[in-house]
């Protein structure tokens, strides 16, 4: 996937692909779990799906915040106290408990060398970009994968086969009500009807 694809042009796609497949767009864009991967405020992951803009912000903001959101997160995940957080990051990367404990709590901006090693210390992907990136790059980087996976060499043979014979889920079902389930009946009739049967003559 090009990196250089924007925000919009990733939503717009992905907008395509949706109304193309009948996809169910809550099912792409949910909010929830963006914001847990962007460490973004729902609110603002929410705003962007949407076409808005960023609220402006520092760097400083950006790091202060996500990095409380990724420090909480990890205590949650783990079952730790701050307390033993900060005692870690102290061994871990010889930084005081006091200030891992601020940083931590968004209350600092780390170095530049610390926020490396911070990044690799939580895992997160994108390395210090992961703290720094603007909203929008930050919600484009984790919508990139998923347009990646729809773009790609299509896996379901049921859906492959309707769009060979120009034939379109979404449509069948609003115009005549009918569930995957029963399309996948009436294709499977339709592929009997025309492929040989067992003991018939080339099986």
């Amino acid at each position: 996937m090009e990196p250089s694809t924007s925000l919009p042009e990733t939503l717009r796609r992905l907008d395509e692909l949706i109304t193309e497949r009948g996809l169910n767009r809550a099912d792409i864009f949910d909010v929830q779990a963006l914001a847990a991967k962007t460490a973004l405020p729902a609110t603002v992951v929410r705003r962007l799906v949407k076409g808005g803009k960023p609220t402006p912000d520092t760097v400083s903001d950006r790091v202060c915040a996500r990095m409380k959101v990724v420090s909480d997160a990890y205590l949650a995940d783990t079952g730790k106290e701050m307390k033993n957080l900060a005692a870690d990051l102290h061994k871990s990367l010889g930084i005081s408990d006091v200030w891992a404990r601020s940083v931590c709590d968004g209350k600092k901006m780390p170095n530049v060398d610390l926020l490396h090693h911070l990044a690799a210390y939580f895992r997160v992907e994108g390395g210090e970009r992961f703290f720094t990136a603007p909203a929008d790059e930050a919600l484009n980087r984790v919508l990139l994968p998923v347009l990646q996976k729809l773009e790609g060499p299509d896996t379901d043979p049921l859906s492959q086969l309707m769009r060979e014979y120009g034939v379109e889920s979404a449509h069948m079902r609003q115009d005549g009500s009918m569930t995957r389930d029963q399309l996948e009946r009436v294709l499977k009739g339709v592929l009997q009807s025309v492929l040989p049967q067992k003991g018939e003559s080339g099986t």
